[in-house]
Formats: structure tokens, sequence, C-alpha cells
């Protein structure tokens, strides 16, 4: 895999550390130095492609810039509770779980998870991803409030469904798999709705990284092998969606555009 990054001058020996790492990774980063990453520049340039400036790391393409972006996550950090997250409430991350996010996404809902106390590995296989996370990671120890949150948190630069079942062969459990898969499928009786909202931004730019046509996993073979290393399996799905896997869950947690399934191993 190759991949172009943008970058200016002043950053240098911070591109030459990522390029080190992707190199680990099997990703021949192509670094070219412009003076100046601004919009225009990022609409004329609309490739998928790395950006390196003053706001760290972010994937770009068509005209716009994402990153993990944990540091924008505090105030909704500070305003949550076990009362306003169902996702909290459904791992029961405040009694401190050793829990495994599956699949990592930007790593918004493992930051939660352990802002109540779990100690969550997280886990991701594409190496660009991962090194969006790394950035994240890296920045949010040097924040106060973080710093405490983000130890609990262990990045873990893995094929999910192979690391579920590396734990299973070596006969290791925690407490909680977490699954959030990327593309959700929907029941097939769901009326298919108007022209929805305009996905986020960061949405945009991990489909496109990750294109559902090139194998992405919907999560059912996760939940496979998450039943063989977890008391506890937590599906996020879209309300109306079908069931992962086809699998009733034990017991749900309905939100209104959101639920969480859940599936309980008594023999763990």
């Amino acid at each position: 895999m190759q991949f172009t990054c943008w970058y200016e001058a002043e950053f240098e020996d911070k591109v030459q550390n990522i390029q080190k790492r992707l190199a680990q990774k099997g990703v021949i980063l192509r670094p070219t130095v412009v003076e100046k990453i601004q919009a225009k520049f990022l609409r004329l340039h609309p490739e998928l492609s790395l950006v390196v400036d003053q706001d760290g790391l972010s994937l770009a393409a068509l005209g716009m810039k994402m990153q993990p972006a944990w540091q924008a996550e505090i105030g909704r950090l500070k305003r949550s509770t076990l009362k306003t997250e169902m996702i909290v409430r459904a791992t029961q991350a405040n009694d401190a779980p050793t829990l495994i996010d599956a699949t990592a996404g930007l790593g918004h809902d493992s930051l939660l998870l352990a802002k109540f106390g779990a100690h969550v590995q997280l886990v991701e296989r594409h190496p660009i991803l991962f090194t969006l996370l790394e950035d994240a990671y890296f920045q949010a120890q040097s924040d106060a409030y973080l710093q405490p949150i983000v130890a609990r948190i262990q990045l873990i630069y893995a094929n999910s469904a192979d690391y579920l079942t590396a734990l299973s062969e070596q006969q290791q459990q925690v407490d909680v798999v977490y699954l959030d898969p990327m593309f959700p499928q929907r029941d097939q009786h769901q009326k298919p709705q108007k022209k929805q909202a305009q996905v986020k931004k960061q949405m945009q730019l991990l489909h496109i990284l990750l294109p559902e046509e090139n194998g992405m996993d919907l999560g059912d073979e996760l939940l496979t092998c998450a039943h063989k290393v977890a008391k506890r399996v937590v599906v996020k799905r879209p309300r109306h969606a079908i069931f992962l896997n086809h699998e009733h869950p034990d017991h749900q947690w309905l939100g209104d555009a959101c639920r969480f399934d859940a599936y309980f191993n008594l023999n763990l």
C-alpha cells in the first residue's frame, strides 16, 4: 500500500516518525512538503491522503480532512452520566470491566467507556486508521483531563477476528466485547427513507478509506468469535437493523436512533 502525505515544513520530524511507523505495517508513505495546507489546497487535491499540519495528523479527501480528535470529546465526557449513556449501562463500564472494542472506528466509544472505568483494548487492523488513533492517543496523553482516561486504553494493531480467536485458543477471557459494525445491515422490511441527513464528515472519509465492497466485516464473524472469550457481548445497532448474525440478544437497551443488543455467556 502506498499513501500520499502532505505536510508543512515545520512538521518534518513528525512526518518522518509517522513514515517509520507505517513502514513497519507495510505502508509506503510518500511525503510531500507544501507551503500551507488550507481549504483551497485540499479542494485542489481531492484524492485520499494524509495531512500533517498544526492540527496534527489527519485523513483528507474531497476537500475535507478529519481525525479522531479525542480532545474534542472532552465536553461530552464531562457531561456524560450513567443515566444519559446507554452504552455505559449496557457494558457495565462503571464496574471497571476488562473490555475489547473490536471495531475501533475513531475510538470515541472506547474513550467514553474508559472514562467510566473500563480497561479497554482498542483493536484496529487498518494501518492508516491505526496510525490516526495512535496520534490521537499521543496527543491525549499530554492533556490533563484525558491523561488518566487514556491510561486505561491499550491500542492493539490486529485483525479483530484473529485477535479474538487467539485469545480463545489461549483460553483467555474478558468481561466484555463491544461491537459497532461500520456498515450495519438494516431490516429487510424497513421502509426506505427519503434522503438521509448527510453522513458526518468523519464517517464520509472513513467510508472512503474502508469501502464496504472491499470486504469490510459487517460483524457476523466477530460476534461468533466474541462469544468464545467474553462474559458479555454488546452490539450497537441502528434501532431497526436486523440482529447481528441473525442472533436474538438476551437483553436490549433501546434509544430513539440506536439500540444496544447484549449477549450473556454464563459458562465463562
